[in-house]
């Protein structure tokens, strides 16, 4: 889809970098800027051992970096930063996650990026935003996205001590497939029109987006105290085996349906229960007989049943489960990647599907395996990258 277009990334961790995988796969060709010395410090994931690793291969990294190439440069060199002006000049796409402030001491603001391609978007991912006070306060998607976009709060339990803590990355992907409709759309516009774009998006953006439900009810109510956590009931029922299986009527017709499925008609016969309005006036008395009911099978028993309703349910899984749920393994939702090691490992493909065929990936980049390929197409002579390296603006 986006074979031609070369994206320029200036990025670290996972939010931004996450929106130059989807690109890379969808077949831009994405140029990774890291630091010489270090590179992503995201790769230091080994050494802070949270890493998913197979054979060696940091799976994190793979996930946000694959299909890319990379280039150790120093950006806070003259050297370096006329290295980057250079592929700036021969770019579609500048995309970041560095703070404004940061973008132009280094000189990698709009002024400077237009000055030197007028044509090129320049994408930007943030935490808080680029306007109001905290638009240079430095953060994670723990930070931005679940504690102050909400999530924290909203699904913590009230009787809980303290709040529901994030999982790796929780806000990071949604807001990288944002960033990446973003561009997208940027790159249709400029096609239509000529004209290039900024394209923002922040973790707290796609919180309020992802959270729009709630928020957009908050904002028709009374006000609640904020120190008041909200009452959630849990939303499931325990099997024989104390498993969770999760069952939706939105659609009143399906009501009659899963109660035959289950080998309770009698519930839709029943006046206390016949309808929506009906079950919630009579709640506990519902709610006493499903449980009961769904207590009496096991989970699998339960499972096989429902499969063949056409019931919205769901049986509550693991991370585990997941990956090997019969549905995610049809449609391909993890992809196999060559490691070039001999062996090969899976990734969550990009979301959308093409011609109902997956993505298929490559592997992400070493630090700097690209610099010498990159700066030669850029018509550097093979002495002057020496040169470059001997004075440690590249590696």
């Amino acid at each position: 889809m986006f074979e031609g277009v070369r994206v320029l990334e200036l990025a670290q961790w996972v939010f931004v970098p996450a929106t130059g995988a989807v690109l890379a796969d969808l077949g831009a060709d994405v140029i990774k800027i890291e630091n010489p010395r270090t590179g992503d410090p995201y790769r230091g994931l080994t050494t802070m051992g949270i890493a998913a690793m197979v054979g060696g291969v940091n799976l994190n990294w793979e996930q946000n970096n694959r299909g890319k190439k990379s280039l150790a440069v120093d950006i806070r060199t003259d050297e370096g930063r006329e290295i980057v002006y250079d592929l700036v000049a021969n770019s579609d796409v500048f995309l970041t996650n560095f703070l404004p402030r940061t973008l132009a001491r280094l000189g990698y603001d709009v002024a400077d990026l237009r000055a030197r391609n007028p044509k090129i978007i320049i994408a930007r991912g943030h935490g808080f935003g680029v306007r109001g006070g905290e638009a240079n306060t430095p953060s994670y998607d723990s930070t931005a996205y679940w504690a102050r976009g909400g999530f924290a709060h909203t699904l913590t339990p009230a009787d809980y001590d303290g709040e529901i803590g994030s999982r790796g990355a929780i806000g990071d992907k949604p807001a990288a497939i944002n960033l990446a409709f973003g561009i997208a759309a940027a790159l249709f516009n400029r096609e239509r029109t000529g004209e290039p774009s900024v394209v923002d998006v922040s973790l707290l953006s796609s919180a309020v987006w992802t959270l729009s439900s709630d928020i957009l009810s908050s904002t028709v109510k009374e006000p609640a105290d904020p120190a008041i956590k909200p009452n959630r009931r849990l939303d499931g029922y325990r099997t024989k085996d104390e498993r969770l299986i999760i069952v939706s009527f939105l659609n009143e017709g399906h009501f009659p349906g899963f109660c035959a499925a289950i080998g309770r008609a009698d519930l839709a016969a029943d006046p206390r229960f016949s309808n929506r309005d009906s079950r919630a006036a009579n709640s506990a008395a519902f709610e006493a007989e499903m449980k009961a009911t769904i207590a009496s099978r096991t989970f699998a028993e339960w499972c096989e049943i429902l499969h063949q309703s056409a019931t919205p349910w769901a049986p509550v899984q693991s991370a585990a489960e997941v990956a090997n749920d019969p549905q995610v393994v049809a449609n391909e939702y993890l992809v196999e990647l060559d490691s070039g090691q001999g062996f090969s490992f899976k990734l969550a493909g990009v979301p959308a599907q093409f011609n109902e065929k997956p993505i298929t990936p490559t592997r992400a980049p070493e630090v700097g395996e690209h610099t010498e390929e990159i700066l030669l197409s850029q018509g550097k002579t093979e002495e002057e990258i020496i040169e470059l390296k001997l004075k440690d603006v590249l590696a």
